[in-house]
């Protein structure tokens, strides 16, 4: 006779193949604040190497709503596309030629 290993094996084995139910996954609280905006415009690339876009967006939501604002975004950007600002507070400086 085998020596118990803690684990016993069930015999039926469609209860093998089930899985225990997962518990619903939680979001980080940033996740959940911010505000969505939509890109009314794209100004100008900016940053060392133009990674950074100057773009105007328009809040949608907050105490904000309506507002156009000039902010810097990372990444690919596009015309009507939505983003989610953690603070419509404050604006980007516009970039000027010299």
């Amino acid at each position: 006779m085998a020596a118990p290993t803690g684990k016993e094996q069930p015999k039926d084995p469609e209860k093998a193949a089930e899985k225990p139910a997962e518990k619903p996954v939680e979001r980080p609280k940033r996740d959940l604040e911010g505000h969505p905006a939509e890109i009314v415009e794209i100004r100008t690339k900016t940053g060392v190497y133009g990674e950074i876009y100057q773009v105007l967006c328009k809040v949608l939501e907050g105490p904000d709503a309506g507002r156009v604002i000039l902010r810097n975004v990372k990444g690919p950007v596009r015309d009507g596309m939505i983003i989610v600002l953690l603070d419509t507070d404050r604006e980007a400086k516009e970039i000027k030629a010299r």
